[in-house]
């Protein structure tokens, strides 16, 4: 508590009383009193909080996690999920995989082609079931970035044909069900994009039809807009549950309060979760609320496990990039997270006399209507704490006295639970997630001195926790060695580790035909452009290793299954992925079934560096060899010089990687690089 002190040895103690009382007034009321804020529950209650969840997928963010070994692969699972141990994480919303570019990566779909069905594809299913492992109670969300070619005809649209649509998303509802137990409890339409009023009725139907009445739709997914058709559309309006935007800026739109239903911020944050980034996710979950009366927040995304270079590196609540050393690192934003989610369930209950302080911040406090009261504070300044999507003006935030009344049937509440998080972004000492002496209450009123940068938990919860390991093992480069011959699928269908796709699927694959040399192989398996959304290169490609190579050795057996027209890729140096695969540039070193070869500089072929006679056909294993050594390069067949001395001025570095030059089936196996 802040108290006006003072005095002059000349003047009397009535006469210095007198002068303190006028210089008070004359400077700051404020730094002689509290501002009294009140939280109350006897005109009601506001809105019912339905959780904050993470967002695994938009596309491939959590590729890197399923890979690392034991016990450390649990102990981020645990920060993720566990309750009262770190972010406690209330919902888990993941992509259905579409086969497509989502931004870091494709995931895999459930139905590559229309005929095919497996519910084993990718990590997500695994991922789900961590997560309910460590909380029964977890909502599961599941929402389409991109689907199959086939669900379009051949269109990059979804909606023509709703009800090939929606049963394929149907389908995977009731696959997660039938395979892996999991109850989907909401369902989104298409990520950002265009939505499209009969598919949402046709959805809502085909869900009741085959007894999914209990699965919420989320719409749209991108702004508030929707509100609008609802309002004038009523079946529209009772087909969806969720009005979902992503990153609103803690603000919404009078037509979607007035469809009175449940408002989300279905996608925010996205940010770099360093402790800036972990003041804007304080903000964001106060204010959310405070602003927009949305009840639910989720962050894209859950973990930041993958390669860092990709789009949108670290954007997660937590880092795991390095499940070759173990090493993960717990950021910030865990902790932010806990503040709110480990002294709340969903169904619990705003407070109507929720707002903003009066010097800046915020404060909201939820009940579970049982005793039990939860009131989180926060004070961050814009100019420490900008979020990437949207940024917010600046504004003037000074330390400050708040005063809390509890009325109503909070008013005989004797103690709070304290927990403190201290940002000191001038010190550079930051503190996270402590836990303080309980604060005893004086006729349910507390005063707290808040300073700039600070989270508070005040709380009636004593199951609280600050979790934690012994330190994984210090972080480290991808192996300069690495080598995989695919012989320990775990299981089919599944990704190999390390390899990131960034256009097509590659997995695991049996090959019946060749049961010598090449019985388990890594296959590329989509065959026709998918619906996009974002501009999927022409070509597949997955890349591996460290960014940093520049000099380097790729090997690999490769296997064009295209007749004529087929063609396959190894690659050093490769320098974009993600929404930029497109024009991502390296050396790129292709054999084609027509007998040919060629060196291009970038991955759409364009420039080309070398070209020639490879004698190379379709349905034969060749080993392509590629070296690539400051400005030049060369490569090998089957052991014998094809080209070399390619001169190579750009780029300096990047990744390895495999590929094929469309849309088409192609093999890999005894996958190696050395870099030096």
């Amino acid at each position: 508590m802040t108290a006006c002190i003072g005095g002059h040895p000349q003047l009397s103690r009535m006469e210095r009383t007198v002068v303190l009382s006028v210089l008070c007034f004359i400077l700051s009321v404020r730094f002689c009193s509290s501002q009294t804020y009140v939280l109350d529950d006897k005109l009601g209650l506001g809105r019912v909080f339905d959780g904050i969840g993470g967002l695994s997928g938009g596309g491939a963010t959590s590729r890197l996690l399923v890979n690392y070994a034991e016990p450390y692969r649990s102990q981020i699972l645990d920060y993720l999920f566990k309750p009262n141990f770190g972010a406690s994480l209330h919902m888990l919303k993941v992509e259905i995989g579409g086969d497509a570019q989502t931004t870091d990566g494709t995931e895999p779909s459930h139905m590559h082609y229309e005929n095919d069905e497996n519910y084993f594809r990718g990590y997500e299913w695994w991922l789900m079931k961590e997560a309910k492992k460590r909380n029964p109670n977890i909502i599961l969300i599941g929402l389409p970035w991109a689907f199959p070619g086939w669900v379009g005809h051949g269109k990059n649209w979804p909606y023509d044909f709703p009800d090939i649509t929606a049963e394929y998303v149907v389908k995977w509802i009731l696959g997660a069900k039938m395979y892996h137990d999991l109850d989907i409890q909401y369902v989104g339409v298409w990520n950002e994009r265009s939505y499209d009023s009969k598919y949402i009725k046709v959805l809502r139907n085909m869900l009741d039809k085959v007894g999914l009445t209990g699965v919420g739709i989320i719409a749209a997914d991108g702004n508030w807009s929707i509100a609008n058709s609802m309002i004038s559309d009523l079946s529209l309006n009772d087909s969806i549950e969720v009005i979902g935007a992503h990153y609103p800026g803690t603000t919404t739109v009078k037509e979607a309060l007035q469809t009175e239903k449940k408002l989300w911020s279905s996608e925010d944050y996205s940010t770099f979760n360093d402790e800036v980034g972990g003041g804007c996710w304080a903000r964001i979950l106060n204010q959310n609320y405070v602003n927009g009366n949305m009840t639910a927040t989720i962050s894209w995304n859950l973990v930041a496990s993958y390669y860092e270079e990709l789009p949108f590196g670290r954007d997660g609540l937590m880092t795991a990039e390095e499940p070759w050393s173990g090493n993960y690192v717990v950021e910030s934003p865990i902790w932010i997270t806990a503040h709110t989610t480990q002294f709340t369930q969903p169904g619990w209950t705003y407070l109507q006399t929720v707002g903003h302080l009066v010097d800046g911040g915020s404060y909201v406090a939820l009940t579970d209507g049982k005793g039990n009261l939860t009131i989180v504070i926060e004070t961050m300044t814009h100019n420490h704490s900008v979020c990437i999507r949207p940024p917010l003006p600046p504004f003037n935030l000074t330390s400050q006295n708040a005063t809390f009344q509890l009325k109503g049937s909070f008013a005989f509440i004797k103690e709070l639970q304290v927990w403190r998080s201290q940002f000191n972004f001038k010190t550079n000492k930051p503190s996270f997630f402590e836990k303080l002496k309980p604060l005893k209450l004086l006729d349910g009123s507390f005063t707290l001195n808040l300073a700039e940068d600070e989270v508070y938990t005040l709380t009636t919860i004593t199951t609280a926790q600050k979790g934690g390991y012994p330190d994984p093992p210090p972080s480290a480069r991808f192996p300069k060695a690495y080598k995989d011959n695919f012989n320990t699928p775990n299981p089919l269908f599944s990704e190999a580790p390390y390899f990131a796709d960034q256009t097509g699927v590659f997995e695991y694959y049996r090959n019946l035909t060749d049961p010598g040399l090449h019985i388990f192989t890594l296959r590329q398996v989509v065959t026709q452009r998918p619906v996009t959304w974002v501009a999927d290169a022409d070509q597949t490609i997955s890349v591996i290793g460290d960014y940093q190579w520049q000099d380097l050795t790729v090997i690999c057996d490769v296997f064009i299954e295209r007749m004529y027209t087929g063609g396959v890729f190894i690659a050093a140096r490769v320098n974009k992925g993600g929404e930029s695969v497109r024009s991502a540039k390296g050396v790129f070193f292709w054999v084609f079934a027509d007998g040919t070869y060629k060196v291009t500089n970038d991955l759409e072929g364009q420039t080309v560096l070398a070209e020639g006679k490879s004698g190379t056909r379709a349905y034969g294993w060749y080993t392509l060899s590629l070296t690539v050594n400051g400005q030049y390069a060369s490569g090998s067949l089957n052991g014998y010089t094809l080209w070399k001395n390619a001169v190579i001025l750009n780029p300096k570095n990047g990744w390895a990687a495999i590929g094929t030059q469309s849309f088409e089936l192609a093999q890999f196996d005894n996958f190696a690089v050395v870099a030096d």
